[in-house]
């Protein structure tokens, strides 16, 4: 068999190498062979209400081993969009809406307000039945009546396996449709980059909902042969406790998450839990913080540089004998990276412009976006509207953010959106959301408002407000009122600049 290029056959030639392939803290392990079996039932099961290559199927499930296999074995034969499922009616409303949704997933009994959003749009609704008795990750799929003649198509590398939504400039979230190839390719270029092999297991903390987990730690090791153990998300009090379970050799994280694991460490120091590796992504990690982790561990810890358009990895800092870079993202670790101008010229080592990349697990366009893909592409390089510079070395060094995206702790949150819920309130006449500097998020989301002339509002109406429409990580923790928003000599708001002129900045 050749290079794979779909998620059946990636996960097939794993099958290969390794025996197993999933599991969790205090769980037995599900094998290949039966996570093999797992996904024709679900196809199958699929098929049978109509399911096939071009549906699109979304679930709303926890974090942990059935949501991983879930979304494996939906996008082995559709296209899975697994939901944050801490979003509101509201958000669940749009989310499905844009992903175009024919089926939806949830766990059995559950009373998401998806359910209800997507019963009010026509979809088939399917319950996830998690076996406890069975391996970590096993399931079956209820509801829906069968139809008489199921479909019969197989997805191939150019069939979309996994649609996410990305934050942007834009008053809504983009949508990006990732290739089967895309993921295959990403998850290979992950599985060198870090050496694995069948011997290889990794915690999983990261929510399976972000390209970080679902490519950087699940798929990235199946495509090696190797195992997961998925915990259900992620606790600084059990992490100590779950490598002592899990034994795991590496895993993957946001630096948000590693701080929250040092401040644990002095009341469980590891011993002898043998990590192989520990990788960071999604946000800058601080070099303190790289040093402190690499001193606890004893292990090298690896910063790499995704994005979800590219299907995750882009660049990463080399295990060793290579040279890592605190404060670098490394090298280019899949696609192509260069730096382009203004002008659409690649510029030469050291000079600061736009990262560009191209390569076989890059996105080839948004979703029903003409005018997102016409700024985002130029001459076949897609532009990540991140600035950065690469030096002699060939190690890139990201400098700042061309876009206005808010990047929490690794959750990436579009401001004017938040902008649209707040202005929506009955006493809101202009409102603004914008970033402020965070001691351990990087940035937090902050938000200014101009009340109407009648209109009565204090900060908590306004947060609760804002509480009742917006996932909790996008909600301000401060909202100004102001008597008028700060503009400058255009007459626009300069929202980049608002921390700093209404003093949020230090």
């Amino acid at each position: 068999m050749g290079t794979p290029t779909t998620i059946r056959d990636l996960i097939g030639a794993g099958a290969a190498l390794g025996a197993s392939a999933l599991g969790a803290p205090g769980r037995s392990d599900l094998s290949y062979a039966q996570l093999t079996r797992l996904i024709e039932e679900t196809r199958a099961r699929l098929r049978r209400v109509g399911g096939g290559p071009t549906s699109r199927v979304a679930l709303v499930l926890p974090n942990g081993p059935e949501l991983a296999a879930a979304v494996l074995a939906v996008a082995a034969g559709a296209a899975a969009a697994p939901l944050n499922p801490a979003y509101r009616r509201a958000e669940f409303e749009f989310f499905l809406d844009d992903l175009e949704a024919d089926a939806l997933i949830v766990e059995q009994g559950s009373t998401s307000p998806a359910i209800d959003a997507a019963r009010a749009r026509g979809m088939t609704v399917l319950e996830l039945r998690a076996m406890s008795a069975a391996p970590a990750g096993a399931f079956t799929l209820e509801g829906a009546t069968p139809e008489p003649a199921g479909v019969t198509a197989e997805p191939t590398g150019e069939d979309i396996a996994l649609l996410l939504h990305t934050s942007g400039t834009t008053a809504r979230p983009k949508l990006v449709p990732l290739r089967q190839k895309n993921l295959t390719a990403s998850a290979r270029h992950i599985a060198a980059t870090l050496r694995l092999t069948p011997e290889d297991r990794c915690l999983n903390i990261m929510p399976l909902f972000h390209i970080h987990g679902l490519i950087g730690a699940l798929l990235a090791s199946l495509a090696a042969g190797a195992s997961v153990s998925c915990a259900p998300g992620f606790n600084a009090l059990k992490f100590f406790s779950w490598l002592k379970a899990v034994r795991p050799s590496w895993y993957s994280a946001v630096p948000t998450m590693h701080q929250a694991i040092l401040a644990r460490a002095q009341r469980n120091r590891p011993s002898g839990e043998g990590l192989r590796l520990v990788r960071s992504s999604s946000a800058s990690l601080a070099p303190a913080t790289l040093a402190d982790l690499e001193a606890l561990f004893a292990c090298p810890v690896i910063e790499s540089y995704g994005m979800t358009e590219a299907a995750h990895q882009m660049t990463s800092n080399p295990l060793p004998p290579g040279r890592r870079k605190p404060g670098s993202v490394g090298l280019p670790a899949g696609p192509e990276v260069a730096i382009m101008d203004d002008a659409n010229r690649l510029l030469e080592p050291g000079a600061i412009g736009e990262v560009v990349i191209r390569g076989p697990n890059v996105m080839t366009g948004y979703a029903r976006n003409p005018e997102a893909n016409a700024e985002a592409f130029t001459h076949g390089w897609f532009r990540t509207g991140d600035q950065g510079a690469f030096d002699a070395d060939g190690c890139l060094t990201l400098t700042g953010r061309l876009k206005e995206i808010i990047n929490r702790g690794g959750e990436k949150i579009a401001p004017k959106e938040v902008d649209e819920i707040l202005a929506g309130h009955p006493a809101v006449a202009q409102a603004v959301a914008f970033a402020v500097p965070h001691p351990k998020l990087g940035q937090d989301i902050a938000a200014a408002v101009v009340l109407r002339k009648r209109g009565s509002a204090d900060e908590r109406a306004l947060r609760d407000f804002a509480a009742e429409r917006l996932a909790a990580f996008k909600v301000p923790r401060r909202i100004l009122i102001l008597e008028r928003l700060p503009t400058g000599a255009t007459g626009k708001v300069q929202r980049a600049a608002l921390a700093k002129t209404l003093g949020l900045d230090g």
